[in-house]
């Protein structure tokens, strides 16, 4: 783990953009009147010949990303999750997802700790929404290194990619030397009592976590996944034979999330237990950002907790 840095997922988004812009003459970014916001203003002070605002209007939003995509630009599409996944979901499927566009979402603004905006922008739905498209890929980075790489990634890859950033600042769990590879989760530590797989903000509280379980003779295993889909069985397989207990955290609702994919797994081949750390199937609420992670138990208290109950599951 890298010096305590702390920066928003949404910064290395912003950052990306512009460096990527460098290398791809055929990008092209969209915003929703949201560009302060979900740090595309970077790219268009950078590139305003490159960056199109469409207006509070993300559905149509999609649609010209469509249209881009067609004409053989890579296109990036940004606003917060709440209206990327849930006000445009209809375009996303049919206009983007159905015939297997290159259009890049960039979703800023997800989860609680989107803070004092409340429950109305508070989007914990939006990772179980996009699963349900076929061909899309999802990526939850966990911190602005990763972020910044995701967005390289995510360009070279040809299809739709839903990218899921934040708005807190979050302590910098990677090196700038750091790699994303789509679709492998990365074992950021070893142990043999029960397997934390984490997204997103939640990786550096499942880092947290595993320190805690130490102390207490708990060898925890924390596993990145920053990509939810494809999901990487091998690793959750292979975790489950090494430890026989597994803890999902994720800053979404339990369900249709992190938690469900791994579940869906883990039924399938090599049943152990496993326990999920998320929001509850309830809404936000308005307040400031780390005090109401703590309140809905998206933190490492709560990890350590379910990851010992995990532990006292196994046969």
């Amino acid at each position: 783990m890298s010096e305590c840095i702390k920066a928003a997922t949404r910064d290395g988004y912003g950052k990306g953009l512009v460096d990527l812009a460098a290398k791809n003459d055929r990008l092209i970014v969209l915003d929703a009147d949201l560009a302060a916001a979900t740090k595309t203003g970077v790219f268009k002070k950078a590139c305003p010949d490159r960056f199109f605002d469409c207006g509070i209007a993300e559905g149509n939003m999609m649609g010209v990303a469509a249209g881009l995509a067609t004409c053989g630009y890579t296109v990036f599409a940004s606003s917060f999750a709440m209206f990327a996944a849930g006000r445009a979901f209809e375009q996303v499927r049919n206009s983007i997802g159905y015939p297997h566009l290159n259009v890049k979402i960039g979703a800023t603004h997800a989860g609680i700790s989107v803070g004092e905006d409340g429950a109305s922008h508070q989007c914990c739905e939006d990772i179980a929404l996009m699963r349900t498209i076929p061909g899309m890929t999802i990526i939850n980075p966990a911190d602005d290194v990763e972020a910044y790489k995701a967005v390289f990634a995510a360009a070279e890859l040809d299809g739709p990619v839903y990218l899921r950033f934040g708005r807190l600042a979050v302590p910098r769990v990677f090196d700038d030397d750091y790699n994303i590879e789509i679709g492998k989760g990365v074992k950021l530590t070893d142990g043999n009592d029960v397997a934390i797989v984490a997204t997103g903000l939640m990786v550096n509280e499942a880092l947290m976590a595993a320190e805690q379980l130490k102390n207490e003779g708990i060898a925890a295993r924390v596993i990145n996944m920053h990509t939810i889909k494809p999901i990487d069985r091998d690793l959750i397989i292979e975790s489950a034979k090494a430890t026989g207990a597994i803890v999902t955290a994720e800053e979404h609702n339990v369900i249709g999330g992190l938690g469900a994919a791994v579940t869906e797994v883990i039924c399938e081949a090599y049943p152990v237990p496993v326990l999920r750390v998320g929001v509850e199937d309830t809404f936000g609420r308005s307040g400031p950002a780390v005090e109401l992670l703590h309140l809905f138990g998206l933190d490492a208290a709560h990890i350590v907790d379910m990851a010992k109950r995990a532990v006292s599951m196994k046969k």
